[in-house]
C-alpha cells in the first residue's frame, strides 16, 4: 500500500488498507445540515443506507446520494433481499458507492452480485444511468467502467453459522468486505447449540482468522453497550452504528 494519507485514498482502498472506520446508519430523508452535524458529532467516516428493514424510495435515494457525493461522503447501500442481486446494477445506477447483500449463504449469490455490480469484462452490468456516482466527471464509457472497478465496494453479509464457517468460499474476486448481521446470527447460534461457535464474538474471531493474509475487511454492527474498541480489538476494521 502506498504511503498516502487516508484522505487521498478511495474508500475501497481505505477498506483494503485495514484502516479502522465507523459508519452511521441513516435514512435518506436527512438534510445536508443534518448530515454534516451527525458526521461531525459522531466522528463518522461514511454513511450506511438500509432498504432491507426500512422504507425505500428510488428518487429520494438518488437525491441523497447526489448530496452526499457533493459532500465527499461514501454511501453503502443494503438491498431489500438476498434474491435481489439481479438488481444490483440498477441500485448502483441511483448513486451509491457500494452495495451490501444480506443473509448470504450460497456462492452463487456472491457470483451473481459480482456479475451485476461490475461492468465488463469483470461483470455484465448494463451501461446507463445519469445518477451514477461520478458519472458527470467521467462520462467516457471505458474510463468510467475502469474507475468503477477501482472504486465500487461490495459487502457480503454473514448472518448464520453456516455462512461464517463457509466465509472463505464466499470470498470471490470483487468482494471487498465480509459484514456481520449480529441479531440474525444470534438467532442461528441459539438454534445451533452444538456448534463450536457459541457467540457473535466467536464468529467474528473465526472469520478474522480465516482472512489473515488477505486485504478483505470485516464489518459488524455495534451492539450497545459494547464499545467500538472492543470490536477493533477482535480484528474488525469497520463498524456500523445506529444513531442514539
Amino acid at each position: 500500500m502506498p504511503d498516502l494519507s487516508p484522505n487521498m485514498l478511495s474508500m475501497k482502498e481505505r477498506f483494503h488498507s485495514g484502516e479502522q472506520l465507523v459508519a452511521v446508519s441513516l435514512t435518506a430523508d436527512k438534510t445536508q445540515d443534518e448530515v454534516s452535524s451527525i458526521m461531525e458529532k459522531g466522528n463518522y467516516d461514511f454513511i450506511f443506507i438500509d432498504s432491507q428493514h426500512a422504507a425505500y424510495n428510488e428518487e429520494r435515494l438518488a437525491a441523497f446520494c447526489a448530496m452526499a457525493a457533493e459532500m465527499g461522503i461514501h454511501i453503502q447501500f443494503r438491498v431489500k433481499h438476498t434474491r435481489n442481486t439481479y438488481l444490483v446494477g440498477n441500485y448502483m445506477d441511483l448513486g451509491p458507492g457500494g452495495v451490501e447483500i444480506p443473509q448470504v449463504e450460497l456462492e452463487s449469490t456472491v457470483e451473481e452480485t459480482i456479475q451485476n455490480f461490475y461492468y465488463p469484462p469483470l461483470g455484465i452490468r448494463s451501461w446507463g444511468g445519469k445518477a451514477r456516482l461520478e458519472i458527470k466527471n467521467r462520462n467516457d464509457r471505458s474510463e468510467y467502467s475502469k474507475w468503477w472497478t477501482d472504486h465500487g465496494v461490495v459487502w457480503i453479509q454473514l448472518e448464520s453459522v453456516n455462512a461464517v464457517k463457509n466465509a472463505k468460499n464466499l470470498l470471490k474476486s470483487g468482494v471487498d468486505c465480509l459484514s456481520f448481521g449480529p441479531n440474525d446470527l444470534m438467532f442461528d447460534l441459539e438454534t445451533n447449540s452444538n456448534s463450536q461457535l457459541k457467540t457473535v464474538d466467536d464468529c467474528l474471531k473465526h472469520v478474522v482468522k480465516k482472512l489473515e493474509g488477505t486485504n478483505i475487511a470485516v464489518c459488524t454492527r455495534l451492539l450497545p453497550p459494547t464499545s467500538r474498541q472492543h470490536y477493533f480489538d477482535l480484528g474488525v476494521s469497520i463498524i456500523v452504528e445506529n444513531l442514539p
